[in-house]
């Protein structure tokens, strides 16, 4: 009689305990059905492990990209948080601490892992089960809710991250179209010019900019750049840059105080924290003169009168400084068919497989062999050869290009 009243007790606790777990499920899942915030369902985990489950000592421990936090807990210390996730990290699968375990972690009685793709998301640390009476079953329906939680956390993290990354792509697509519209398209065509440029960015976003601002009928200028930094930021400093440049060069009429302007006015933007090489030639077809200031950027080439020659006279980087501490100007008398090519270091900066670079004689020596070709043909070749040069090497730079010959 005793022992059926004691199996009948057993029976109605095991039915109890049922219950109980079919409850907490359910509100656990409706819950995430809800979209309760992360704190939320801790929350609820922490109360059901310890007021349900009768858990006396209790970690979880949450992945946060790189990190892991301690997202809930039941009579842990902060001072030994951190090594305890470091012993976690070793297993798998469930873990029965044993005596050889290290001190810390036989604080604990279990280890309950729960992983992703063969990626761990979380550790639970379970110690102090009140009633031991049928442990095994209240360890199993432990490790299902901590894996139910875990994964809910997850799902939000990876979907948190989507909607952020579909906001950069959906800014970076703007700020591409943005700056498309800052690189002049269809360069106006002379009887005694021909101009040509090519802008391959890096990434959607680049920091190169290129120029050309006619003046007069024979009168016209070219400029190249290479903003400091990438992505969006380099963007608005290359909008900024622009709206400037038009601006400050139709009020002056010599280079030397239009540079010294324009890197004044770029300084109170940046305050020195970026910066900007930056090229300007002005021609002038009628005295067939061009005077130009180089800014730190990559020397462009100038092949005039059977003499191919850096062009390097002019000043400091852009930006930098408050005040330029030099700006010189050089004109030099062009010769019929003379060749001006201007390049960002993206292109030199260019390796093949064996580590080499598309260094700069193999610049000089290209020109020299295609110099008779127009400014887009000699353009379309030289892309054509860098992308035989790099082989499987990915570009690491943006790569801008402006070819002009003076007929």
């Amino acid at each position: 009689m005793n022992r059926d009243i004691h199996l009948l007790e057993k029976i109605e606790k095991e039915l109890s305990l049922k219950e109980l777990q079919i409850k907490s499920l359910l509100t656990i899942t409706q819950a995430i059905n809800d979209n309760v915030p992360a704190d939320g369902l801790f929350n609820m985990y922490r109360s059901f492990l310890s007021w349900e489950m009768g858990i006396e000592k209790m970690i979880l421990f949450i992945r946060q990209t790189e990190k892991w936090k301690s997202a809930a807990n039941i009579n842990v210390e902060e001072d030994y948080k951190k090594e305890l996730v470091q012993e976690c990290l070793s297993h798998k699968r469930l873990h029965t601490i044993k005596e050889t375990d290290h001190p810390y972690l036989r604080l604990f009685d279990i280890i309950i892992p729960v992983f992703h793709k063969d990626e761990p998301i979380a550790y639970a640390l379970i110690g102090g089960i009140k009633d031991k009476e049928d442990i095994y079953n209240k360890i199993q329906f432990i490790t299902t809710i901590t894996n139910i939680i875990a994964v809910a956390i997850e799902n939000k993290r990876l979907f948190k991250r989507q909607i952020r990354q579909e906001r950069i792509n959906k800014e970076l697509e703007l700020a591409k179209e943005f700056q498309q519209r800052l690189i002049p398209e269809n360069i106006p065509k002379g009887d005694l010019y021909d101009i040509d440029t090519y802008y391959k960015p890096h990434f959607n976003i680049g920091g190169d900019y290129l120029d050309f601002m006619k003046f007069s009928e024979d009168k016209f200028s070219v400029v190249i750049a290479d903003i400091s930094g990438k992505g969006v930021a380099a963007a608005l400093l290359m909008s900024n840059f622009q709206a400037m440049l038009q601006s400050l060069v139709f009020q002056y009429r010599d280079l030397e105080t239009f540079v010294f302007a324009l890197n004044q006015a770029v300084y109170r933007i940046t305050k020195s924290d970026k910066f900007i090489t930056f090229f300007i030639a002005e021609i002038n077809t009628s005295t067939r003169e061009m005077t130009y200031i180089n800014a730190g950027h990559y020397p462009p080439l100038l092949y005039n009168g059977g003499e191919l020659r850096e062009l390097k006279t002019g000043s400091s980087v852009i930006g930098a400084f408050e005040k330029l501490p030099f700006i010189n100007e050089e004109r030099i008398k062009l010769e019929h068919d003379a060749f001006l090519f201007c390049f960002t270091d993206g292109l030199v900066d260019l390796k093949n497989n064996a580590g080499h670079y598309y260094e700069e004689s193999m610049v000089k020596q290209f020109l020299n062999n295609n110099k008779d070709l127009s400014s887009s043909d000699f353009n379309k070749k030289l892309i054509e050869e860098i992308e035989l040069f790099k082989e499987e090497q990915e570009y690491v730079d943006d790569i801008a290009l402006l070819t002009a010959k003076i007929f």
